[in-house]
This record gives C-alpha cells, sequence and structure tokens, in this order.
C-alpha cells in the first residue's frame, strides 16, 4: 500500500469510527492515592457497542482507570478522582447518582473468577432478584438460562444448575461471572485481565465470548497480552507512567502507532 493510499484508508477508517456513538467519556481524568498521583489528565472516549482494550506495562495505571468507570476506586481509602466522567452524558460522579444502580449499568469482571459460594443458578439469579427485574420464578429461570446461554455455559452446566459455582473449572468459572454481570442487562462490561488465570483453551473461549457479546453490550478489558488486544478489540488505549499515550483503531495501533512508546511496549522492548 502506498503513503497517499494508506493516509486514506485511514482517515476513511477514522470517519467511520467518528460515526460510533460515544458511550462513556473520560475527561481531564487524575487518580491520587493519598499523595500519590496515579493517573494524569486521561481523556479517553468509550464507543458504543466496541471493545476497547486499554494496554500498557504493569502499574502504567490502565486498571486504575478502567475501575472509575464503575467507582470501584470509591472503596478504597484515601482514594481522590478530579475530571469528569460521563455515562450516556450523565457525570457518574455527580452525588446524586445512585452508586449501586451505576455498577448494575457497568458491570466487572475481574482477574481472577470469583463466584460466590451459591448454586450455579443463585450466581446468576442474585442480580435480577435484588433488582427486581423477574417478576416470579418462571421470569427468573428465563433469565438464569439466556445469561448462561449469552456467556456460553449453558450447554454444559444445564443438567447441574444446583451445584456450587466454585466446583466448576476456572474458565467455566469466569464464564459463570460473565453470565453473573450480563443478567442484570448492563450496558458497559468492564474485565481487568478475565483470562490471565486461565489455560489457552479457556482463554479462547472468553475471547470469542467477548467478541459475540459486543454486538450486545460496550466493552472495556484491561489486558497484559498483545494477541489478545488484537483479536478481541477494535479500539486500543496505551498507557504509560499514569498518562495515556495514545488512543486508536486497533489495527492501526498494532501495525503504525503515532507514538515511538506504543511501538516499543508492542515489540516487547519494555514492560
Amino acid at each position: 500500500m502506498n503513503i497517499m493510499t494508506e493516509a486514506a484508508a485511514e482517515a476513511a477508517l477514522e470517519k467511520k469510527m467518528n460515526t460510533v456513538p460515544l458511550k462513556m467519556v473520560g475527561k481531564d481524568v487524575s487518580v491520587y492515592y493519598g499523595e500519590k498521583r496515579a493517573l494524569f489528565d486521561v481523556n479517553l472516549d468509550v464507543r458504543e457497542n466496541t471493545v476497547t482494550a486499554l494496554i500498557g506495562p504493569s502499574g502504567c495505571g490502565k486498571s486504575t482507570f478502567l475501575r472509575t468507570l464503575n467507582r470501584m476506586n470509591d472503596t478504597i481509602g484515601g482514594c481522590r478522582i478530579t475530571g469528569t466522567i460521563t455515562l450516556d452524558g450523565e457525570d457518574i460522579y455527580d452525588p446524586s447518582i445512585d452508586v449501586v444502580e451505576l455498577r448494575a449499568r457497568v458491570g466487572m469482571v475481574f482477574q481472577k473468577p470469583n463466584p460466590f459460594p451459591k448454586s450455579i443458578y443463585e450466581n446468576v439469579a442474585y442480580g435480577p432478584r435484588i433488582h427486581g427485574l423477574a417478576r416470579n420464578k418462571a421470569d427468573l429461570d428465563v433469565l438464569v438460562e439466556q445469561s448462561l446461554q449469552r456467556a456460553g455455559l449453558w450447554n454444559e452446566v444445564k443438567d447441574r444448575l444446583h451445584e456450587s459455582g466454585t466446583g466448576l473449572s476456572g474458565g467455566q468459572q469466569q464464564r459463570l461471572c460473565i453470565a453473573r454481570a450480563v443478567a442484570v442487562s448492563p450496558e458497559v462490561i468492564l474485565m481487568d485481565e478475565p483470562c490471565s488465570a486461565l489455560d489457552p483453551i479457556a482463554t479462547a473461549k472468553v475471547e470469542e465470548l467477548i467478541y459475540e457479546l459486543r454486538s450486545n453490550f460496550t466493552i472495556v478489558i484491561v489486558t497484559h497480552s498483545m494477541q489478545q488486544a488484537a483479536r478481541v478489540s477494535q479500539r486500543t488505549a496505551m498507557f504509560h507512567l499514569g498518562n495515556l499515550v495514545e488512543e486508536n483503531d486497533t489495527d492501526k495501533m498494532f501495525t503504525n502507532p503515532d507514538d515511538q512508546r506504543t511501538q516499543d511496549y508492542i515489540m516487547g522492548r519494555f514492560g
């Protein structure tokens, strides 16, 4: 591809992405843990029905930023956040915001699978029950089945719904946690290194699931795997030392990044 054709292709891609609605917008986001500043004036848009991967070396601020998107940092003593983060144009840090409701709209899947010490059925039914999403047992049964179907787990567990969720394999437990997250019909799903504790086969299943879920959900994923970011995401954001280095279409980030630090990290020169 010659330079003019490559430039034209990049311009066309950027124009296409600019037509995708913004779901969440972070503007001048800084995070402080006591006196230590962990994020520096991050500006990052999260586009609807898109998988956005956050990459960068350990301690660069990507997980810190992820947790700002559903106020998980509220649980950390001494944490202070400045700037604004909006969900559909609404400031999620406004004092009037119900944090429980926010976390139903913006769900989280953690690095290590953390099913409740309950049955597979109850793991999925818990959220819809407390949020009043099911009128009766029949409705709840449908929600549980649909959520397990979406998580690609139904056929594996449909005959053992009343067995403990902690008895599943690691990969199955992580998909159960994804089913639990989607059961309350969130708009955004945050994933903090969801495959780091899984074997390659389980990882492949979760990656396939992420790819399928983006048709219904907006997904933001933190990953240390460059191959994973390239496989599952459409947008990638590179963090370094608490700063957002750059954010762009994933294909461009991995073939022609704008910043040398991104190139060096992707090539394994640091991190």
